[in-house]
């Protein structure tokens, strides 16, 4: 007895190569750009925190820090001067007076209707009122008649070239900020960044006080009071009366409360901001330039696989389905149709795909009617896929035919 073993038949499994990317080559190209991000979050956290120690307690009379005002406030102290700090806009309005000076430490702080009362307040008290830093928001209701250049000043430090007796005794001192054009007639002009003040002092219409209009902030702090002439100026500025009332705008003051007021985007924009814009564009557009350019002409290679024709144009036709793009496959199958069969009747391939040359040549070769012909290689597309099959149908019909004729 003999047991035959049956055949085993091994099927060959294909083998797939995979195209996803691997974690290495994932980080080998990401790495650059993470790099450059990690540094960026790194440097606008070092810039937040050394912006929120470094302007703690900012133009505040009671702060000793580098931007803090506590020198100024001392030196007027022996000179006499009495410095007392308001936070709401009553308190700054009952402290004004012909004896005080009122000295608005961020006056774009303040809405449209604070700035309106604090200026009618303060108007005609025979006081003294210090803008510090007034931008456009605040500084035509504050001080109507000026207005505020949208261009700071390129230096800090400038010179007097006015007559008004505290700056000429001051010198060179750090007013370059904001700066300011007026319509007052008696106005005193001083600090001109590119003929533009940075520093004004307007006449009361009546009353004998004033109101001075300073571009920047410097010369009150703690760090920069012994720079220049800041010291000489600020005391000169302040120090005109025997009290000073310092006025530090607070965004919960019940004034600013039940106002319709809404300060656009733009407003709330620190200035400089189209320059920083306009620059980060600039760069942007660099960057761009950069990554597209060219290494040189392209270079010819072969495909690394050979590819059959059959495959190329099932992966065409599924993409012509996919879109409903029956007009653009009805059209490649005219085309090509009329391409094979401009020879077999005499028809230049120059002319292949005109209908005066190929109606008259084909219909003199076959018995079929010209109206058929006209139809069949140059008709509207096919409506549906039905039609189109059958177009295919006729065109392979007709090639045929012609070859038997």
């Amino acid at each position: 007895m003999t047991t035959e073993a049956a055949p085993t038949t091994t099927e060959a499994t294909p083998t797939t190569t995979s195209t996803a990317l691997t974690g290495r080559q994932v980080w080998t190209r990401a790495r650059g750009i993470t790099l450059a991000v990690v540094l960026i979050l790194a440097a606008a956290v070092a810039m937040a925190a050394v912006r929120s120690t470094a302007r703690h307690g900012e133009l505040d009379p009671r702060s000793a820090d580098p931007y803090g005002s506590r020198a100024v406030a001392e030196l007027l102290g022996e000179r006499g001067v009495s410095t007392r700090v308001v936070t709401t806009l009553g308190g700054a309005r009952a402290a004004a007076g012909p004896d005080t000076t009122l000295l608005v430490a961020v006056p774009d702080l303040l809405t449209h209707r604070q700035q309106t009362r604090l200026h009618a307040a303060t108007a005609a008290t025979g006081g003294r009122t210090v803008l510090v830093a007034s931008g456009s928001w605040s500084v035509e209701r504050l001080a109507p008649g000026v207005t505020a250049d949208p261009a700071t000043s390129d230096n800090s430090t400038l010179a007097p070239n006015c007559t008004l007796p505290e700056a000429r005794r001051a010198g060179t001192a750090d007013t370059g900020g904001i700066r300011y054009t007026t319509t007052h007639l008696g106005a005193d002009s001083c600090y001109p960044s590119e003929r533009l003040a940075t520093l004004l002092r307007i006449p009361a219409v009546s009353g004998g006080g004033d109101t001075v209009v300073l571009g920047a902030p410097d010369i009150l702090y703690n760090d920069r009071l012994d720079e220049q002439g800041n010291a000489s100026l600020a005391l000169q500025l302040l120090g005109s009366r025997p009290h000073l009332v310092w006025y530090l705008p607070s965004l919960s003051d019940a004034s600013a409360a039940g106002t319709d007021e809404q300060r656009s985007l733009l407003d709330l924009l620190p200035s400089g901001w189209l320059w920083a814009t306009l620059q980060l564009f600039i760069a942007a557009a660099l960057a761009a330039f950069w990554r597209a350019r060219r290494f040189g002409p392209l270079v010819a290679e072969k495909l690394p696989v050979a590819i059959r024709a059959s495959e190329t144009t099932e992966g065409r036709a599924r993409l012509y389905r996919k879109a409903n793009a029956r007009d653009r496959a009805a059209a490649a199958l005219r085309a090509a149709t009329r391409t094979r069969l401009a020879p077999l009747v005499g028809v230049p391939l120059a002319r292949a795909h005109t209908l005066e040359a190929m109606l008259p040549a084909l219909s003199a070769r076959l018995a079929s009617d010209g109206q058929t012909l006209h139809s069949l290689l140059f008709g509207p597309p096919p409506g549906d896929d039905a039609a189109l099959i059958a177009l295919t149908d006729q065109l392979d019909a007709l090639e045929r035919e012609v070859r038997r004729s």
